[in-house]
């Protein structure tokens, strides 16, 4: 892949843009239709989101992907909140995934993360992708899933530092931001100012 693009925070006016290019790249991925469109509609208006990582890629003056990020806390055993960001959702128009452009959104998106000084991110995802930037097993840390019991598969939670040793001694429960849990009504009420498209129940999917 060539550094044929631009990595640049979102502006208001590409919001429509954004939640399209969120909507195409994730339609019947995880589930018939997609919900991230409009999480992501909501969550720009949430007081844990962060703006200054609100990130979107450009190639040839057309936004191509993006990704945004979130505050959230581990709740350690011993008592305490321990701050961490929570990532997602990113995307890459469904033309241009694997072609190396989501890794260096991603990439980029951490390093601006760690240079603001945030210790950790935590999130769900593939770790045949996202380990290739660093990220493992959020169990390897001593942080376990909320709502998750201790003998279920928690392969799904990853974790990356992106301060050496910043979960050095501590053990908890993340909590996912509240603004990530959306309605199935608000998301198609949403959903109709789009042109139509159509669910499909597919293999892989982990959601009806």
């Amino acid at each position: 892949m060539n550094n044929d693009y631009m990595i640049r925070m979102e502006k208001n006016e590409d919001h429509v843009e954004v939640e399209n290019l969120v909507r195409e790249s994730f339609w019947n991925v995880y589930r018939p239709g997609c919900s991230e469109h409009y999480v992501i509609h909501v969550l720009r208006d949430d007081p844990a989101f962060v703006k200054e990582l609100d990130l979107v890629m450009e190639k040839d003056g057309k936004i191509i992907g993006q990704n945004m990020f979130m505050k959230t806390v581990i709740e350690a055993d011993d008592g305490r909140e321990i701050p961490v960001l929570t990532m997602g959702p990113i995307g890459i128009i469904p033309e241009l995934k694997r072609k190396g452009y989501g890794k260096a959104l991603l990439d980029h998106s951490i390093k601006k993360a760690a240079e603001m000084g945030f210790g950790a991110v935590l999130f769900e995802g593939n770790i045949d992708f996202y380990g290739k930037s660093g990220f493992d097993y959020a169990s390897k840390f001593g942080i376990r899933y909320h709502d998750l019991a201790e003998d279920e598969d928690s392969s799904f939670f990853l974790c990356k530092e992106l301060i050496h040793g910043y979960l050095d001694g501590i053990t908890g429960v993340y909590q996912t931001p509240k603004g990530y849990y959306v309605d199935d009504t608000d998301v198609d009420e949403f959903d109709r100012k789009f042109p139509p498209k159509e669910k499909l129940k597919l293999p892989g999917q982990i959601f009806d």
